[in-house]
């Protein structure tokens, strides 16, 4: 008998972050969840890029070996590279350092792309685009993963 799909689970650099600087917060447990029976973790090289070069410059250098161990536990799929055209579907959307992010949580058949970033991903652009993927913070998704699976 074949198991059931996981939901694919698209982490912004924001997560890794934050959870190479606390193991037990609540991306910390978003990152465990990814690695279980009912979700799978997706990301892209730009976004683990992002993530190391901001936690060597803002963290201690223990939160780095963190990220490498999590990552190792992870074991996160990688997707490849967009295109120009990829990310310029969402031009009106998002602004253009961000759109990577959004546009590899769409083409990746993610079912929510997690990220700490309200700013610009929380906007009314966003809300009215309809996309195919639920955007949450990393509470937002834990609380929704206690009501589906208590």
């Amino acid at each position: 008998m074949m198991a059931d799909k996981k939901t694919r689970v698209f982490l912004d650099a924001s997560v890794f972050i934050a959870a190479a600087g606390s193991k037990s917060g609540g991306s910390s447990l978003v990152s465990k969840i990814c690695s279980g029976l009912h979700f799978s973790a997706v990301v892209s090289r730009k976004i683990l890029l992002e993530a190391q070069i901001n936690i060597r410059k803002k963290l201690p250098s223990e939160a780095l070996l963190r990220f490498y161990k999590e990552l190792d536990r992870l074991n996160p799929e990688v997707i490849e590279p967009l295109t120009k055209e990829n990310l310029n579907n969402y031009n009106n959307i998002i602004s253009t350092k961000d759109r990577h992010v959004l546009a590899g949580a769409i083409e990746s058949k993610a079912g929510f792309l997690i990220t700490l970033d309200r700013k610009h991903f929380k906007t009314e652009a966003i809300r009215k685009a309809n996309l195919p993927v639920k955007i949450m913070t990393p509470g937002e998704f834990l609380e929704f993963v206690v009501e589906k699976y208590s």
